[in-house]
């Protein structure tokens, strides 16, 4: 037993080492023969071992039902070019050195090809194979080339989209990794074959000219020789060392030929699960009426005077049975053919059973786009809009203090070209408009002039925009606005919606991985805090209450601190909301206001404040009027700080805060509310617009 499973492992062995050392081998044959002398019985092994080769690479190509199943074709293609050339330089040499001596100088399959299919007449044999290389170069290659380079190019141009696609099914869990890393395999090693069959076709576009050249140089250079040297008269000389390269050249061409034809098959076969033969009988032969006029038109022409009556109606007759029968089947044939259609459709019903696989989740982030902006995210193309949107993920994690879900990029047909869409946890948030290679002119107030192009407005902050061509560009940098390129367009707009709604994006997994970087630093302090007195819910809360207020949680050591030390009086997230902004004051007055010691803001009138407190204290609703007078002139005095340039921020007292923030930032989500308990002692606080209630 040993014995035998170490001759079984040396066989295996053997025969991987033979796999490795066949191209090499190969390679090494092919220059052998153009450099050494060959005589006509290996002559004619190599040319029937061509002319195999051909037929073998036809048959695979045939029952193929795609390209990729026959990926080494372009290889086989070259290789096959470089056997018939080398096989046309070692039959040239044996012809002119021992074409004298006969027909069967060059062996036997050339004499066979030379008298066999051309009757012995050379002038016939030089009009065939002139029209075998038309055939060849003109009709099949080029054809096939084409194909090619089309084929090639939809393929490139189809990339970002099924890449897209293959990331959609991956994120929504129809696909496992291993399976997406196969199917992007797939797209990458199609890509390959359709750009090496486009190069590969112009070896045998090659092959045909060099076959045409050879065969003129054979001839003049064997009337030399045969006449010069030989003493042979012209007409022996001409006969013989033509008929010979006739016979070479129709040797080479007709495997030529087929090799060009199994190239076409390849190319320009329509993916489906038949192969080309399968293809033709079910898609031409299965429709009656078709077969009938065919039949008509035949038996028409088979009795027009001096056409072979005999052949046609053969034709005729053989189309108008064919169609009968398919025509009249019987029921029991067909039934036969539904129950196998079923059996097939349920003969796996795992496949077709819904499951837990068929629920998609919903992305937390995610980012639709047209087909026109596919290009942003494409890496053959730098990955632009990727590469910005990394960059706002990591900007919103330093100055937010939580990395946000990965967005998720998708193309929709329903959208615009150039259009876009941002949902958050599958809900729109955002749309707009991005049209790749022109720039967004955004009027940030002052500018000195027009500029021509597409008026629209900028989707992030609604200001006065204009898309502008790259020429434009400069002029309307001097005019004085803010130009972008569509991809920052989007980015930007992306990173608006974030900070707008970061509480949001949230959850129990980014709380849990934030509690887990801080434990790294401080990890007795999370002790302290998670799971008990605090629960994981409640941090959670307080820091989504925190994240609506725009008010940054970079600052996790002070924030757990406060909330060990007052979560023993209460366990209710808002009021320990309260106390935690009150930690954080520093921080938020740092986030509006910067390194400003003024702090130019908005306040309330003495008359407001003391009617919004009894209404707080009496725990009832604010007045419907009292209510809209509080909006409109909250309206109005963020416009009057707006437009002084001014950060727009409304100081109140500490009791007013969440009654305010919970009624005006739903309506007026650009205002920060602070109250006065959050400004530092640093800090001098000027009322530079003030809300009345007169």
């Amino acid at each position: 037993m040993i014995t035998m499973n170490r001759f079984l492992g040396g066989s295996a062995l053997a025969g991987g080492q033979m796999k490795l050392l066949a191209g090499p081998v190969l390679i090494i044959m092919i220059l052998s023969m153009m450099i050494l002398p060959l005589p006509p019985f290996v002559l004619d092994l190599f040319f029937t071992f061509n002319i195999t080769l051909s037929v073998m690479v036809l048959l695979v190509s045939m029952f193929t039902t795609k390209p990729l199943e026959f990926a080494a074709f372009p290889a086989v293609l070259l290789f096959s070019t470089l056997l018939r050339l080398s096989l046309n330089v070692a039959s040239t040499r044996v012809i002119l050195m021992h074409g004298h001596e006969g027909e069967d100088a060059a062996g036997r399959v050339v004499e066979a090809f030379a008298e066999f299919l051309v009757g012995g007449n050379f002038a016939v044999g030089m009009v065939v194979f002139i029209i075998l290389v038309v055939i060849n170069f003109m009709v099949i290659t080029k054809g096939s080339e084409r194909i090619a380079e089309v084929g090639a190019r939809f393929v490139l141009d189809a990339m970002p989209g099924k890449q897209m696609a293959i990331d959609a099914d991956l994120n929504a869990g129809l696909i496992n990794e291993k399976e997406a890393r196969k199917r992007r395999e797939e797209i990458g090693q199609e890509a390959d074959f359709f750009g090496s069959m486009d190069g590969a076709s112009k070896f045998v576009r090659g092959d045909a000219i060099a076959g045409i050249m050879i065969m003129i140089i054979n001839i003049i250079g064997g009337l030399v020789i045969g006449v010069g040297q030989h003493s042979l008269d012209f007409g022996s000389a001409a006969h013989t060392y033509t008929l010979l390269t006739i016979g070479d050249g129709l040797v080479a061409q007709i495997p030529a030929l087929v090799i060009s034809t199994a190239a076409g098959v390849t190319v320009s076969r329509v993916r489906t699960e038949q192969d080309v033969g399968q293809q033709l009988l079910s898609q031409l032969f299965t429709n009656p009426k078709v077969l009938y006029l065919a039949g008509g038109v035949m038996g028409l022409l088979g009795i027009v005077p001096g056409m072979p009556t005999l052949v046609f109606l053969l034709f005729t007759a053989m189309l108008c049975g064919m169609a009968w029968w398919l025509s009249h089947r019987t029921p029991t044939e067909e039934k036969k053919e539904v129950r196998d259609a079923v059996a097939n459709a349920t003969k796996a019903p795992e496949n077709v059973e819904a499951s837990w696989k068929d629920v998609s989740i919903i992305e937390p982030l995610s980012l639709e786009i047209g087909y026109r902006l596919i290009t942003l995210v494409d890496k053959n193309q730098g990955n632009e809009l990727l590469n910005r949107i990394r960059n706002v993920r990591k900007k919103f994690a330093q100055e937010i203090g939580f990395l946000p879900p990965v967005v998720h990029i998708k193309d929709d047909l329903n959208l615009t070209p150039q259009g876009y869409r941002i949902s958050l946890n599958g809900v729109e948030k955002g749309e707009g408009e991005a049209w790749p290679g022109e720039w967004l002119a955004i009027d940030p107030g002052g500018v000195v002039g027009s500029v021509d192009g597409r008026t629209t407005e900028d989707p992030a902050f609604g200001l006065p925009a204009t898309w502008v061509s790259e020429k434009e560009q400069n002029r309307a940098q001097l005019l004085g606005y803010t130009v972008v390129d569509a991809s920052t367009v989007i980015a930007t707009h992306l990173n608006d919606l974030m900070r707008r709604h970061a509480g949001d994006l949230l959850g129990r997994t980014e709380t849990q991985a934030l509690l887990d970087r801080v434990s790294e630093a401080a990890p007795e302090l999370v002790k302290d805090v998670v799971p008990k007195p605090i629960t994981l819910d409640i941090l959670m809360q307080i820091l989504k209450n925190l994240l609506r207020e725009e008010v940054p949680i970079r600052d996790m050591r002070t924030l757990l601190e406060t909330l060990a030390v007052h979560s023993a009086q209460t366990k209710d997230p808002n009021e320990l909301t309260v106390v935690v902004r009150a930690a954080l004051g520093g921080a938020i007055t740092q986030y509006w206001f910067g390194s400003d010691k003024t702090l130019n803001v908005i306040g309330l009138d003495g008359q407001l404040e003391h009617i919004l407190s009894q209404a707080m204290q009496n725990g009832s609703a604010l007045e419907p009027g009292l209510a809209d007078m509080l909006i409109e002139r909250a309206e109005a005095a963020v416009e009057t700080q707006q437009n002084a340039g001014e950060p727009i921020v409304l100081i109140v007292p500490p009791l007013l805060r969440p009654l305010l923030a919970h009624f005006l930032l739903r309506r007026i989500p650009q205002l920060g509310i602070l109250s006065q308990a959050e400004i530092p002692d640093d800090r001098i606080v000027r009322y530079a617009t003030i809300i009345g209630s007169h």
